[in-house]
C-alpha cells in the first residue's frame, strides 16, 4: 500500500510538471514584424552595399532567409502599411493615398488586420513606431481622446507618431493620447493656413538648423520646417535626434511587459525618412551624410533590440521579418547633404527608379525572415509581397481567417519552400503595373516621366513597357514590341486583376 501511493504521488508530480511546463516547441510563436521607412533595396550591406555597413540587418539575412525579390505593397508609405496590416491591395481604398497629419482613419473598424487575427489566437498586440494611416473621422481633438486609431483596429497596445517625421503634429501618442501633454497649453493643428504669430520655414529662414528643398517650409520645431502648421504643445513636442533611441526603448519595454505571453509586435522605425536627425553619437558614422548615418543608427537599434529577445530567452520562439514600406529617394524636401555625399553608394541597388515609383525599386524592398533554430540561412528568389504576412501568420497561429488579397505563403517565409506569387499588382501614387513570374508590364501613363524635385523615374510613358526581369534587372530594355504574345498574356492579367476594361489600356496619344 505504501509503495502504491509512493507511486501514485510520483505520477501526479510528473502529471504536474508535464502540464504545468510545456515544451518550447508548444508554445505559440511570438510574431515581430520591424519595418523601415524608405530603406532602398541597396542599402543594406547583405545586399551588395559596399559604402555602408549594417552589421545587425546582416546578421538577421545572414541567419535566416534573405528574399531577393520581395515587394512592398506600395512604393510610398500610406498605402504600403494599409496593405501590410490589412491584406488587401491598396490601390482598392480610394483613400490609401499619401495621408496629412490629420487625415482620418483609413482602415475600417470593422475591416480583418494583423493584430485582429492574432487578438483571437490569444496574442497581445503592439505597435511602436510610426503610424501614417489617419486618426479619428476627419476632426480630431488633439487635447483629448484620439479615436479611432490603432486601438480600434486590433492594437492593445499603441506607442505612435501619427504620421510622419516630417509633419506635424510632432508629437507621441500613447494610446489615444498625446504623451507628455500640459493641458493649460493646448494643441492646435492645421494644414490650410498658419496660427497668428508662429514662424515658418518659408518666412523665417533664420531660425532653421535644416535647410528646406521642397514642401517643408510650414511651422518649425526643433528648426526644422515641417508639412503643416501647429501651434502649443510645447512639452509634448518629440526631439528628433532622439526620436530613435525613444523608440527603440518602447519597444523594448514591450518585450519585457509581455514576455510571458504570445505577443505581435509592430516596430515601425522612422529611419531613414526625413527629417534624418541622427543623435549625435552616430554623426559622421558614415561619409554620406545624415541618410547614411541614420541607416547605421537605425542598424544599432536593430541590433539593441535583438540583444533584448536574447537577454530574456525569446529567440528560439520568435518569427522576426524586417523589411521597409518603399524604394529609397535621396533628396526628399531638405538639404541634408544626401545627394553632395552620396559617393558611389546606389540606395537602389540594381535595379531602375525609386519611391514613387512603378520601376523596381519602388516596391521590391530588403526583406528579411528570422527564427534562431527553426529558419534555415538561405537566399530565397520568390515572388513575396507583404501583403501576405496577413495570411501567413493566419496559418502560423492556426486560424483561417483570409481577405481578399493575401495569400498564405508561411512554408516560403521559413524557407521551407521557394515557390512564391504567380503574379503580383505593384501599385505606385494611384498607377499600377503588373509582375508575373520574371516579367514586368507598365501600361501607359500620362505625365512627366521623372518626379524632378527627387530626381526619380516613375514609369511614366505613353507606351505599354514590358522588361524581362530575369535577363534585364536594370529594366533597360522595353521588349513589348518584339514579344506581342507575351505583351497581351501580361495585359489580359492584368485587366482581370484589376478589374478594368481591356479596350481602354492602349497606349496613349500625345499631341
Amino acid at each position: 500500500m505504501k509503495n502504491l501511493l509512493l507511486t501514485t504521488t510520483c505520477m501526479a508530480a510528473v502529471a504536474a510538471c508535464t502540464t504545468s511546463e510545456k515544451p518550447a516547441t508548444e508554445l505559440k510563436p511570438n510574431i515581430v514584424v520591424i519595418y523601415l521607412d524608405d530603406l532602398g533595396y541597396g542599402d543594406v550591406s547583405a545586399y551588395g552595399a559596399t559604402q555602408i555597413n549594417t552589421p545587425n540587418m546582416d546578421a538577421l539575412a545572414n541567419g535566416g532567409v534573405r528574399f531577393t525579390d520581395a515587394h512592398a505593397t506600395s512604393a510610398t508609405c500610406t498605402p504600403s502599411r494599409f496593405g501590410l496590416l490589412t491584406g488587401v491591395y491598396p490601390w482598392r481604398n480610394k483613400d490609401a493615398n499619401i495621408l496629412p497629419g490629420t487625415a482620418p482613419l483609413i482602415i475600417d473598424t470593422a475591416q480583418v488586420t494583423i493584430p485582429k487575427i492574432l487578438s483571437k489566437a490569444g496574442y497581445h498586440t503592439g505597435i511602436v513606431g510610426k503610424w501614417h494611416l489617419g486618426l479619428g473621422t476627419g476632426v480630431v481633438d488633439w487635447n483629448g481622446h484620439i479615436a479611432p486609431g490603432p486601438n480600434e483596429v486590433g492594437f492593445d497596445d499603441a506607442y505612435i507618431m501619427a504620421a510622419t517625421q516630417d509633419r506635424v503634429p510632432t508629437v507621441y501618442i500613447d494610446n489615444g493620447y498625446v504623451d507628455n501633454l500640459d493641458p493649460n497649453d493646448p494643441i492646435e493643428i492645421s494644414y490650410q493656413h498658419n496660427f497668428e504669430g508662429e514662424p515658418t520655414g518659408k518666412d523665417n529662414p533664420e531660425l532653421l538648423t535644416m535647410k528646406w528643398h521642397h514642401g517643408h517650409n510650414n511651422s518649425i520645431v526643433n528648426g526644422v520646417p515641417r508639412i503643416g502648421f501647429m501651434k502649443g504643445g510645447e512639452a509634448a513636442k518629440w526631439s528628433d535626434v532622439d526620436m530613435a533611441d525613444h523608440f527603440l526603448a518602447k519597444a523594448q519595454e514591450y518585450v519585457k511587459d509581455h514576455k510571458n505571453e504570445p505577443f505581435f509586435l509592430y516596430y515601425a522605425m522612422q529611419q531613414p525618412h526625413v527629417p534624418r536627425t541622427p543623435h549625435p553619437r552616430f554623426v559622421g558614422s558614415t561619409t554620406m551624410g545624415p541618410r547614411g548615418d541614420v541607416i547605421v543608427e537605425a542598424d544599432w537599434c536593430i541590433g539593441e533590440f535583438m540583444k533584448t529577445l536574447e537577454e530574456e530567452g525569446l529567440l528560439e520562439n520568435t518569427l522576426i521579418v524586417l523589411t521597409s514600406d518603399n524604394g529609397p529617394v535621396i533628396n526628399d524636401g531638405y538639404y541634408d547633404d544626401a545627394v553632395e555625399k552620396l559617393g558611389s553608394h546606389t540606395p537602389s541597388g540594381p535595379l531602375r527608379g525609386g519611391k514613387y515609383s512603378l520601376f523596381e525599386a519602388g516596391t521590391r524592398v530588403p526583406f528579411i525572415t528570422y527564427w534562431k533554430g527553426k529558419v534555415e540561412p538561405q537566399v530565397s528568389d520568390a515572388l513575396v509581397c507583404q501583403m501576405d504576412l496577413l495570411a501567413s501568420f493566419a496559418s502560423l497561429v492556426g486560424t483561417e481567417e483570409k481577405t481578399t488579397d493575401s495569400q498564405d505563403f508561411l512554408p516560403v517565409l521559413l524557407g521551407e519552400s521557394t515557390t512564391g506569387r504567380e503574379n503580383l499588382v505593384l501599385e505606385a501614387t494611384s498607377r499600377t503595373a503588373l509582375r508575373k513570374g520574371d516579367w514586368l508590364m507598365i501600361p501607359p501613363y500620362r505625365g512627366a516621366a521623372k518626379i524632378q524635385s527627387v530626381n526619380i523615374e516613375i514609369g511614366n510613358s505613353k507606351d505599354f513597357q514590358l522588361y524581362n526581369l530575369k535577363d534585364d534587372l536594370g529594366q533597360q530594355q522595353n521588349l513589348a514590341q518584339e514579344h506581342p504574345a507575351k505583351l497581351e498574356e501580361m495585359i489580359e492579367t492584368y485587366t482581370t486583376l484589376r478589374g478594368v476594361d481591356r479596350s481602354k489600356i492602349k497606349p496613349i496619344e500625345l499631341k
